[in-house]
C-alpha cells in the first residue's frame, strides 16, 4: 500500500493504441513514485474478457517496455496495472483511488520538458499542490510559474494574495525561491486564458476542485483543459478525497502482474492483475 503524502502519481497509456510515454516526461518523474496504467478502451461490442484472451500478451509486453524505461530512468518505485475497459474515464478514477495517487497524468508529447504552469483556482489545497510538486521538482532544473486567473480589477488584489501564498507554499518545501514565478491575468474566460499561457510552457499542472477525479479531468473546464493543450497535464487531486467515498460499478477487465500481490479482489464488472503473470 502506498505510503500517505508519497504524491504517487497514475500515467494512463494506451498501450495498443501506439501511445508512448515521452524520454522528457520519464526523466522528469523518474523522482516521482508512478503506477503505469496500460489500458485499451474497447467498442461495446467487443468484451473486456475477449480483448484479455486476444490481446493481453501483445499490451503485456509493452506496458512491461515502458516500465523497464522508468526503471532504467533511476525511478525507484514503479508498477504496472493493464485493462481492458469499455470506459477509460472509470477506469483512471478506480485505479487512482485504489492505487492511492495523488495525481494523474494525461500525456501528450513533450520534445522539451523545462517549465511548468500551475493553475490554481482557490486556497483550497495549495499548500498540498506545493508538496507535490516539490516532489517532482527534485532531481530537475524544472522551472515553475502559478497562474491565476480573475474575472475583474476588483479582483485583482485577492487573486494576487492568492498567488503569495502559492509561491510561499513551495518555496517552504525548500524549492530554489528562483525557480518559482508567478503570473496574474484579468479575464472573463479563464479556461482560454489558461490554453493560452500554457501554449508558452511544456507541462500544464491543475488542481482537482470536486470531489472526483472523473469530473474534474473530464467533464466541465478540465476536460476543455485535457483537450485543448498539447502539453501533457498533471492533475493533483484534493487530499480531502478518500477511496470509500467512491463507488464505481466499472466494466473493465485488468490482467493480472506480479504488481497486484495482496491487492483486494476487483468490482463485479472488473478483472485486474500483475504486469508479470506466470
Amino acid at each position: 500500500m502506498a505510503a500517505p503524502r508519497d504524491h504517487r502519481v497514475l500515467i494512463p497509456v494506451d498501450v495498443l493504441g501506439g501511445q508512448g510515454v515521452p524520454a522528457t516526461v520519464i526523466g522528469a518523474f523518474a523522482s516521482v513514485p508512478i503506477v503505469l496504467l496500460g489500458y485499451r478502451e474497447l467498442p461495446d461490442q467487443t468484451g473486456t474478457d475477449q480483448a484479455r484472451d486476444q490481446y493481453g500478451a501483445r499490451a503485456r509486453a509493452e506496458l512491461e517496455e515502458l516500465h523497464t524505461a522508468f526503471e532504467d530512468a533511476g525511478c525507484l518505485d514503479v508498477s504496472s496495472r493493464l485493462v481492458f475497459t469499455h470506459d477509460r474515464l472509470q477506469t483512471f478514477e478506480r485505479i487512482a483511488v485504489e492505487a492511492s495517487c495523488d495525481a494523474v497524468l494525461l500525456l501528450n508529447p513533450a520534445p522539451v520538458l523545462e517549465s511548468v504552469l500551475v493553475a490554481i483556482r482557490g486556497e483550497v489545497n495549495v499548500e498540498h499542490i506545493a508538496q507535490h510538486l516539490e516532489t517532482l521538482l527534485t532531481g530537475t532544473d524544472l522551472t515553475v510559474t502559478f497562474f491565476h486567473v480573475v474575472d475583474d480589477e476588483t479582483d485583482r488584489e485577492r487573486g494576487t494574495e492568492l498567488l503569495d501564498t502559492a509561491v510561499a507554499a513551495l518555496a517552504d518545501t525548500g524549492v530554489d525561491r528562483g525557480r518559482i514565478d508567478s503570473s496574474l491575468v484579468v479575464d472573463g474566460s479563464p479556461t482560454a486564458a489558461i490554453l493560452d499561457a500554457a501554449a508558452d510552457h511544456d507541462l500544464l499542472v491543475v488542481g482537482e476542485s470536486r470531489p472526483s477525479i472523473r469530473r474534474f479531468i473530464f467533464r466541465d473546464r478540465a476536460k476543455t483543459l485535457a483537450k485543448g493543450t498539447v502539453d501533457p497535464v498533471l492533475v493533483i487531486r484534493g487530499e480531502y478525497l478518500e477511496a470509500d467515498d467512491t463507488e464505481l460499478t466499472v466494466d473493465d477487465t485488468e490482467i493480472p502482474t506480479d504488481d497486484d500481490a495482496g491487492r483486494s479482489e476487483p468490482t463485479a464488472d472488473e478483472t485486474e492483475g500483475p504486469d508479470n503473470e506466470s
